[in-house]
């Protein structure tokens, strides 16, 4: 099987980013962008981002998953700590986040150091859950292999039965991670692939050193 892509084609048109309208810090310029596009770019669910590990058999991998935070400390996201993206983080804590929004024609690349949230914040998260995804959290013992889809509608019709008119517990196995970034690039299309790439690197100080990128 062959396809050849080479002809297809966009002109990036819709935005600028120039070093001299930038903030100091990267997060107000994230929430800037997070803002804009989820106000004026509605077909994008404008909180997907891939997470990228290292795992154990050292190849990274990538997966899409739900921003449900962010502040001027990091960004958070909820996952099952037993799962191969947790292990990952267990084995090496320094992951890779991005977020692609097509729409506004934005990439934002953010490295950092992932590391698990106090038990009580994930209790809080877990309580505001809908109930089918509390309930997903115990059926599901992510990334391990299963017969079927079978397997996991009868665990999940015995867990209706038995937390029935109860409260469901969060599992212990399952919580927030932060990812406090020591980069962060935005990256906005440009016509002719000269697009604009704003780099932000932590330094010893707090301080972050800004810089423009060649594309």
């Amino acid at each position: 099987m062959q396809k050849d892509l080479s002809d297809y084609r966009k002109s990036y048109e819709k935005g600028e980013l120039l070093l001299a309208d930038v903030p100091e810090n990267p997060m107000e310029l994230f929430q800037k962008w997070f803002y804009e596009v989820d106000k004026f770019f509605v077909e994008d669910e404008t909180n997907a981002m891939t997470v990228s590990t290292i795992g154990k058999d050292g190849y990274p991998k990538n997966r899409v998953v739900l921003l449900k935070k962010y502040t001027y400390e990091g960004f958070i996201f909820y996952t099952n700590y037993k799962s191969e993206k947790g292990l990952a983080i267990a084995e090496n804590p320094k992951v890779c986040l991005s977020f692609f929004w097509h729409g506004a024609e934005r990439q934002i690349i953010i490295k950092g150091n992932a590391e698990k949230i106090a038990e009580n914040l994930s209790d809080g998260y877990f309580e505001s859950r809908p109930r089918g995804s509390q309930l997903g959290a115990l059926v599901s013992n992510q990334s391990e292999t299963i017969e079927n889809r079978e397997y996991l509608e009868n665990k999940l019709q015995n867990l209706e039965k038995k937390f029935e008119g109860k409260e469901i517990p969060r599992p212990v196995y399952w919580g927030g991670y932060i990812v406090k970034p020591v980069e962060i690039e935005f990256w906005q299309g440009r016509p002719n692939r000269l697009h604009d790439r704003i780099s932000y690197k932590l330094q010893k100080d707090y301080n972050w050193l800004i810089h423009r990128l060649s594309p």
